[in-house]
């Protein structure tokens, strides 16, 4: 897979947005990696400390721009000088929580903003790969105990999964009318969404993100507070969700083959998804010390107690394969955090040093083909 993503990125035109996030700065580090030149857009660093700054991320830029993707005017400025062979369009507000507390501002910047870059590659009149990051909650959740299909229905109860929801209706809606797959000779544009599980990794400050609060409690000496200890996610490590992102972009730079565009899901395989209680247990016991109490509330702001995501799909039409389990990624994510208290000053190589174990570990996988799941009949 690694030297399918070095051919399809070497010397090409990246154009970024939420490059500072915590998925972003990862992003574009992999894309330096790769060869790529790379632009990024993006409000200013969420977070202090963030990855975008103790990685360094701003020197493997070729340009950078601190500008809000709710503003069209100085978004599609940005990408006529990016002049984009790819789109990675990962700038969103992230929060469950923040979504019930700025329920307007969620659904403006999720939704609009996700059109107003849809707008911005349809006034660069060029061939352009377009992949645009929502997020598993985009589902209408039925606390279904299997995973959910790319054709099950969008909608979710919460602001911040309506607007998910609503983010893959507007791409569906530009896709059908504007860059019709059966018609990309004409147009060139190939869009596609990718739709990823709970992603944790080192770098991450984002509030109430959970392994967020764990690291914070233990490095004060507290216990992790916990909201939804039995909670079910589809845990992965950041890497794996970029590497479905990064494929499939590649896909989409290789072929006319209209099945890419479309919706994908980029998740654990089956197993992987832990109760929340389990996943800090888990965390604690790598770190080497930590506890957690249960501060669940009945009446707080509703939030989906099982989510599965079914990833045959991205298995057996795109060839992705994910790298590391729950284990795997809860172990590299530790090392991280520990290595950044120990010595922030080498972090950087460090998160290159991941980028690289990740990557071999990925081939690794894929060669020994230890999937446990079925090929879909």
């Amino acid at each position: 897979m690694t030297s399918a993503l070095d051919r399809a990125f070497y010397g090409r035109s990246v154009f970024v947005t939420g490059h500072t996030g915590f998925k972003g700065s990862w992003l574009c580090l992999w894309l330096e990696r790769l060869g790529a030149r790379i632009t990024g857009y993006a409000l200013q660093p969420p977070t202090d400390p963030s990855n975008f700054d103790v990685c360094g991320v701003r020197d493997v830029l070729d340009h950078h721009h601190e500008d809000d993707i709710r503003d069209e005017a100085k978004l599609h400025a940005a990408m006529r000088k990016a002049n984009p062979d790819v789109v990675l369009h990962l700038a969103a507000q992230s929060v469950v929580r923040r979504g019930y507390e700025s329920p307007r501002e969620t659904f403006d910047i999720n939704v609009m903003g996700t059109i107003n870059v849809l707008e911005g590659v349809r006034k660069l009149d060029k061939p352009c790969a377009v992949v645009c990051v929502t997020s598993d909650k985009c589902y209408e959740n039925r606390e279904q105990v299997w995973g959910y299909r790319e054709q099950d229905a969008m909608g979710e109860h919460d602001p911040y999964g309506g607007s998910k929801g609503a983010a893959e209706l507007a791409i569906r809606s530009y896709r059908q009318s504007f860059f019709d797959p059966a018609r990309i000779e004409q147009h060139g544009i190939k869009l596609a969404s990718g739709r990823a599980g709970n992603v944790i990794g080192g770098g991450d400050w984002t509030s109430h993100a959970l392994i967020v609060d764990v690291v914070k409690a233990i490095a004060n000496g507290n216990a992790v507070r916990l909201r939804s200890p039995l909670a079910f996610r589809p845990w992965q490590h950041v890497l794996q969700a970029l590497s479905g992102y990064l494929l499939l972009a590649a896909r989409l730079l290789e072929s006319d083959d209209p099945v890419y565009c479309s919706g994908w899901n980029f998740g654990p395989v089956p197993g992987n998804e832990l109760p929340v209680q389990k996943v800090v247990e888990a965390f604690c016991d790598r770190w080497g010390s930590g506890s957690w109490i249960d501060e669940s509330d009945p009446t707080q702001p509703h939030e989906a107690t099982i989510l599965r995501l079914s990833i045959d799909k991205a298995l057996w039409q795109l060839g992705w394969r994910p790298g590391w389990d729950v284990h795997e990624t809860l172990s590299h994510t530790a090392e991280w955090y520990r290595h950044y208290f120990d010595d922030p000053n080498s972090i950087r190589d460090f998160t290159f040093q991941q980028i690289n174990t990740y990557c071999v570990d990925q081939q690794s996988a894929a060669a020994r083909g230890d999937l446990a799941v079925q090929q879909p009949s």
